[in-house]
């Protein structure tokens, strides 16, 4: 099952086990039990700290094919539901690490408080093993299960239990339960699971974080453009932070990168992990899960301070400011979206497409990223009809001819999207217009993905900084805003072309132009060290 060179990778990191693990495996008599029950026995033969064994009379609400990883002699915290291949792979070697002993790399505060929760909590999360989101989703709960004797957390694969996603009305990964309730949709870190389950978490980082001395630069977003500039702003040797919602910003949503000079093939979670270990080689201070809300200009434009609200109610200052919040999913606002969301409407056909396995779908839009979600999909569902608004398709040629290939595939242009149709429950169809006239034509299907670009995070902006007709932060050659001591880099600014390398250059360039700012600006502004 797997290959010599994983098996060697594999055997490297069990190395590392301090302490017995047991596996416990509920199988039945399905392929995916075999598949599971070889990959068990190479686990196990590849360490002795490691022991299988078989749970023929697991209770009947356990999944089956499943096991547990748990530490020798104890009750096991940890289940997994599926085979965790793929994208799963990492959580399952950290889970068998950190229940043999093995020190997790997380903040110690986050780490104190996971230990200190009380109460009983039941998390299940559905996933799908092509899902970039859910590794993030899983690790985290599953150290919560590592740490705390409260916890307990299953890893569920949506497209191996089919009926328990039907059963539960999963429409899209990952999906977090917390004692058979609905408790999150997306990508989540350990800092705000804990900010959920702990109520009082929030207040008190938002009382320290209001504490904070001011920085000499701040930088706002933590994907490529961000994580640039801070680099480059601490290597200048000046007291420098980044806040960011999510580190890795859109990066984390993507699949392959083939493009990025010197590298020749990566993974956006790769990346973003790489960005984030670098700029934690400098002294940055880095405040993650933190969504800025607003921008107050500083009452003296020569020198004063700079200062950012955040959602939570706290406010940082600084001396400097780069902008670098990125860009999401741009939404086509019909009836029927927003209601749907999650229930249906899908924005990441690598996350969410294995969830319609065999079911009708949609996409809406017709350049690159719509016709590869086409052809990505063609290959799960039972059939992909294309919506696109332009009177041809405008992705590269070589995408457009593989799409025509495909036989369970039909094309619709020239057509505006008009409403996303649903039972109250989920989507069970949609609705479009031929531009040249004529009735609407409702198509009966199970998901629609939306795939028409992007829109910048830039509505915290508004009012403040110059903006494009298009929201975007209009800047310079250097990168500066029409905000003095205010610079921007990335897919929120203007600059064309909105690419990985780009932003990291204009990140770079947006904090070297920053940096002359503060050089110019008067001593006595100067952040407190």
């Amino acid at each position: 099952m797997l290959t010599p060179k994983l098996e060697s990778q594999l055997a490297a990191y069990l190395a590392r086990l301090g302490a017995p693990v047991e596996l416990v495996a509920a199988l039945d008599g399905s392929a995916a039990a075999q598949e599971m029950r070889e990959l068990l026995g190479t686990l196990t033969r590849l360490s002795p700290l490691l022991t299988l064994r078989l749970d023929a009379g697991a209770a009947a609400d356990v999944p089956r094919p499943s096991f547990t990883v748990g530490a020798a002699g104890e009750p096991a915290r940890i289940r997994f539901a599926g085979v965790p291949m793929g994208h799963e792979c990492t959580s399952l070697v950290l889970a068998l690490l950190q229940a043999g002993g093995y020190p997790p790399k997380v903040d110690a505060q986050l780490l104190e408080q996971a230990r200190g929760l009380r109460g009983e909590f039941v998390f299940e999360t559905f996933i799908s093993l092509s899902c970039q989101n859910c590794p993030d989703v899983v690790q985290a709960l599953n150290l919560l299960a590592i740490v705390n004797p409260g916890i307990r957390h299953t890893m569920i694969d949506g497209a191996l239990f089919q009926q328990e996603v039907e059963a539960r009305q999963v429409m899209a990964v990952p999906t977090v339960l917390l004692n058979g309730q609905p408790f999150g949709q997306g990508r989540m870190g350990l800092a705000e699971i804990l900010s959920k389950l702990d109520s009082g978490a929030a207040a008190r980082a938002s009382a320290e974080l209001d504490t904070r001395a001011p920085y000499d630069m701040l930088v706002v977003g933590g994907g490529p453009a961000g994580a640039s500039a801070a680099i480059y702003a601490a290597r200048k040797g000046i007291r420098t932070g980044v806040a960011a919602a999510r580190f890795g910003g859109q990066v984390l949503d993507t699949l392959g990168i083939e493009n990025f000079i010197s590298v020749k093939a990566t993974e956006g979670p790769q990346l973003a992990t790489a960005l984030e270990q670098h700029v934690r080689e400098y002294d940055v201070d880095i405040m993650d899960v933190q969504h800025a809300e607003a921008l107050v200009p500083a009452a003296d434009p020569h020198g004063g301070l700079l200062q950012v609200r955040l959602k939570d109610g706290a406010t940082l200052k600084a001396r400097s400011l780069v902008i670098a919040t990125g860009a999401r999913w741009r939404e086509i606002n019909v009836p029927g979206e927003r209601e749907y969301r999650n229930r249906g409407v899908a924005y990441c056909p690598h996350c969410d497409g294995p969830l319609f396995k065999g079911k009708p779908v949609a996409v809406v839009g017709g350049g690159n990223s719509g016709v590869e979600a086409a052809i990505d999909l063609a290959g799960i569902t039972s059939h992909v009809t294309l919506i696109e608004y332009d009177t041809r398709l405008r992705a590269d040629a070589v995408l457009v001819n593989k799409l025509r290939s495909l036989a369970n595939v039909s094309i619709v242009t020239g057509a505006q999207t008009t409403a996303i149709n649903g039972d109250g429950q989920r989507v069970t169809g949609l609705r479009y217009r031929l531009r040249d006239g004529g009735d609407e034509v409702d198509v009966p299907l199970a998901g629609v993905f939306v795939q028409i670009g992007l829109v910048p995070n830039t509505d915290w902006l508004k009012g403040v900084v110059a903006l494009s007709p298009r929201g975007e932060v209009v800047v310079d050659d250097r990168g500066q805003t029409s905000v003095p001591g205010v610079y921007a880099a990335g897919d929120c600014t203007t600059v064309p072309y909105k690419q990985i390398i780009i932003a990291m250059g204009e990140g770079a360039k947006a904090a070297l132009g920053a940096f002359e700012h503060l050089v110019r600006a008067p001593v006595a502004a100067q952040a407190a060290a």
